[in-house]
C-alpha cells in the first residue's frame, strides 16, 4: 500500500517541489490549503499545476485546531510535512501578531492532534536559519545557540522547541530541518533574490529602468529548494528522530547575486541597483552560513545543484516568463 504524506504549505515553493518529489517515491499527496486557493486555482496553485490531478487539496486552516484534527483523523498520514507559515522576514517585522499566532498555534496544532489521534505519523517542521540570527559562531551547526533578530525567526525557534518537545516528552518521530536559504524560479516575487532575478530579466527587455535593494552586504548560504526537499524525505526516513542544519556549506553575499544574474542577461548590475535604506531591517541578520556535515554524514544527503547554476535557471525562467506575459 502507498505511504500517505500530507503537506502544509503545499501551493508554496518547497511545498510543489516536495509534492513531486514524493510522487516520484509512489507516495498518495494530500495538501492542506485555504479554501480560497481552491476557489482561485489560476492565481494561488499555478506551481502545482503539472501535478494537480495527481494529488489531494483539502481545505483547512492552521488557525483552526478542530480542522486539522478533522483532516488528520481522515488521512492517518504516515508522513506530515509541515512547511506553512507566514514565510516573508520583512513583513513579520510588519505584522508580528498574525505571523507568531499562524506559526506558532499551527505547529502546535498539528503536533497536539498527531499525539492524540495519529502517534505513529512522522512530523517534520520545517526550521530556519534565520533562527540563528545574530550568529553566535560561524559556521552555523546544530549546537550553534539561536539569536533570532525577526518575529519570523522567533516563530521559528517555537516550533523547533515544541517539536523538540513531544519528540522527548511523548515519544513522537518530530524532526526540524534547519534549512538554510534555498531558491528556485518559483520563488515568491517578495523575496530578494527572485526579486533580483525578475528585475534582471525585465531591465534587460527594457521594461524596468533600475532595481532597488536594500543591504547589498548580507551573506547567506544558498541552494536549491529542488535539493533541499529531499534532506526532508530523508529525515523521516532515519531510524531515530533528530534535527539537522541544511546548506551548502559556501557563503555569497546579495550583491554576488546580483553581480552573476545581472552578468547573465550581459549588463552590468552596478548600473541599474539603487540602495533604498527603507529596505534595510530593523535588526539586520548579517551572517549566514551553514555546517552541514552531521546530515552529509547521517543522511548522506549532498547539494547537486551549484549556486551558479541556481542563479542562471532563476534568471533564463524569468526572462521567458516576462517574454511570455510582458511584466
Amino acid at each position: 500500500m502507498a505511504k500517505k504524506a500530507l503537506i502544509t504549505g503545499i501551493t508554496g515553493q518547497d511545498g510543489s517541489y516536495l509534492s513531486e518529489f514524493l510522487l516520484k517515491k509512489g507516495y498518495k499527496v494530500f495538501g492542506l490549503v485555504r479554501r480560497v486557493a481552491l476557489e482561485d486555482e489560476v492565481h494561488r496553485l499555478w506551481r502545482l499545476r503539472s501535478i494537480r490531478n495527481k494529488i489531494n487539496l483539502l481545505a483547512a486552516s492552521l488557525e483552526s485546531y478542530a480542522s486539522i484534527v478533522k483532516i488528520i483523523q481522515k488521512i492517518k498520514p504516515n508522513e506530515i510535512y509541515h512547511l506553512g507559515a507566514q514565510s516573508f522576514v520583512d513583513y513579520s517585522f510588519k505584522d508580528e501578531f498574525s505571523t507568531l499566532n499562524t506559526n506558532i498555534n499551527g505547529t502546535h496544532y498539528l503536533l497536539s492532534a498527531i499525539k492524540e489521534f495519529s502517534p505513529k505519523t512522522k512530523f517534520y517542521f520545517a526550521g530556519s536559519s534565520e533562527m540563528f540570527g545574530k550568529v553566535k559562531e560561524t559556521p552555523q551547526n546544530e549546537n550553534t545557540p539561536f539569536h533570532p533578530r525577526s518575529a519570523y525567526g522567533i516563530s521559528k525557534v517555537t516550533g523547533y522547541d515544541l517539536t523538540r518537545n513531544y519528540r522527548e516528552a511523548y515519544g513522537l518521530f518530530c524532526c526540524t530541518g534547519i534549512l538554510f536559504n534555498h531558491e528556485s524560479p518559483r520563488r515568491g516575487f517578495e523575496f530578494v533574490t527572485r526579486k533580483i532575478s525578475h528585475s534582471a530579466a525585465k531591465i534587460k527587455l527594457g521594461l524596468q529602468r533600475e532595481l532597488k535593494l536594500g543591504n547589498l552586504n548580507a551573506l547567506r548560504d544558498w541552494g536549491h529548494a529542488k535539493d533541499y526537499v529531499e534532506a526532508m524525505w530523508l529525515m523521516l526516513q532515519q531510524r531515530k528522530p533528530d534535527d539537522f542544519v541544511i546548506g551548502t556549506g559556501k557563503q555569497y553575499s546579495v550583491k554576488d547575486f546580483a553581480k552573476i544574474a545581472f552578468s547573465i542577461v550581459g549588463l552590468n548590475y552596478k548600473k541599474y541597483i539603487k540602495i533604498d535604506k527603507n529596505l534595510f531591517r530593523p535588526a539586520e541578520v548579517t551572517t549566514l552560513l551553514a555546517n552541514p556535515s552531521k546530515a552529509k554524514k547521517t543522511l548522506k544527503w549532498r547539494q547537486k545543484i551549484s549556486f551558479k547554476q541556481l542563479v542562471k535557471e532563476m534568471v533564463e525562467s524569468d526572462i521567458k516568463s516576462v517574454k511570455r506575459s510582458g511584466y
